[in-house]
């Protein structure tokens, strides 16, 4: 049986003291140490566990910040694409009006050649206005967006993609006909083969209607006759002194003599012709009534997607101001306030140092006793 030591009132109560100081240093110190007044739910289990709620939604949020800063990023790929394609449909207009002021048949299928190569341009903008795997521009249910506001995904946001990679669907903006000349070739040899006297002449047609006659005359030379054709307005007739070309941008061409004989040159006409859209002043006017439209149609995406852009950066702003609401009310409950914590672990020395001074006083009462027996 183990014998019991047995401490003084006096000795026993500044033990306890020091013991308790020691506790409570040991507490503010770890306090110090972790930047926690609740360390478990041990310290505080309401505090703890409704930190604990805060800082998991708060987390949560977070994460949902990241996909939303990503999808605005989404949204401004396909807006700055709009802009540029807005861009390339006014120079398509230009070259419509442009062709519209001209009166040559030529000049206006160069516009229209130039006009198809804008929209081509268009469809490759679009496919390339894409961000991150998603094309806002691009068509599909694939490149549709859908932008979450809250941790269960009860508030969305959904932007349906669109598809600019074909002008003729989304835009109504198709590919124009450019046009194809009709082209009479034949030779110095064969033109002259044809003449008949002194009264025998050359009628050139364009679509069946007589374009202009020309005198063969008795001193008529290939080159000449050549000139002749060269003139009529709307006709180019080239040689090189053996071929002879002679084109027409208005329509099928035929090239004849007008005295039929044996050695008649006999009708020659082209089959080559082909309208374009540029070609009357109608078909251009409807292009660039499809042109205005599209326009329209851009304009309003544009819009469309600038809204949807204010609505998730504004919830982006307010999940920033959520997540630190959620963090700062989490940190009320446990996070600890260092000067205080400081100010409590200087009391608590001085307290341990009082207290071990007041243990040495009452050991020392214990001590007198022996000096009855020295």
């Amino acid at each position: 049986m183990s014998e019991m030591i047995h401490l003084s009132s006096a000795v026993r109560q500044n033990l306890l003291s020091l013991q308790s100081t020691a506790d409570l240093m040991s507490k503010t110190q770890n306090r110090l140490a972790t930047g926690l007044k609740v360390n478990s739910a041990l310290d505080n289990p309401n505090s703890f566990f409704t930190a604990s709620s805060l800082n998991n939604r708060a987390s949560d949020l977070s994460g949902l910040l990241d996909d939303m800063g990503q999808n605005v990023q989404t949204l401004k790929a396909a807006d700055e694409g709009i802009q540029s394609i807005t861009k390339l449909v006014e120079a398509a207009k230009g070259k419509a009006n442009q062709a519209l002021q001209s009166s040559s048949t030529a000049d206006r299928r160069k516009f229209a050649s130039e006009y198809n190569d804008l929209l081509g341009q268009i469809e490759d903008l679009a496919k390339d206005a894409g961000y991150s795997g998603k094309n806002l521009l691009g068509g599909g249910t694939a490149n549709d967006l859908s932008v979450v506001f809250n941790e269960d995904g009860t508030s969305k946001l959904s932007v349906s993609a669109v598809n600019y990679t074909d002008t003729s669907s989304a835009l109504g903006l198709s590919d124009l006909t450019v046009g194809t000349a009709g082209t009479v070739a034949t030779t110095e040899t064969a033109l002259m083969a044809g003449k008949e006297g002194t009264t025998d002449k050359l009628e050139i047609k364009v679509g069946g209607v007589l374009k202009g006659t020309l005198d063969y005359g008795s001193d008529a030379s290939a080159s000449d006759i050549v000139a002749g054709i060269n003139a009529i307005s709307g006709i180019t007739a080239t040689t090189d002194g053996t071929n002879v070309s002679i084109t027409s941008e208005d329509g099928q061409i035929s090239i004849d003599d007008t005295v039929t004989t044996s050695s008649d040159l006999g009708t020659i006409a082209s089959t080559d012709f082909t309208a374009g859209s540029f070609d009357t002043d109608t078909s251009i006017d409807t292009s660039i009534k499809s042109l205005t439209a599209a326009l329209s149609t851009l304009r309003s995406q544009a819009s469309t997607f600038g809204t949807n852009m204010t609505v998730v950066e504004n919830r982006q702003n307010f999940t920033t101001k959520l997540v630190n609401t959620l963090e700062e009310g989490a940190g009320k409950l446990i996070l600890a306030d260092s000067n205080k914590e400081g100010a409590n672990l200087l009391a608590l020395q001085t307290r341990q140092q009082l207290s071990s001074t007041s243990l040495s006083f009452a050991s020392q009462a214990d001590q007198n006793v022996l000096r009855l027996f020295g």
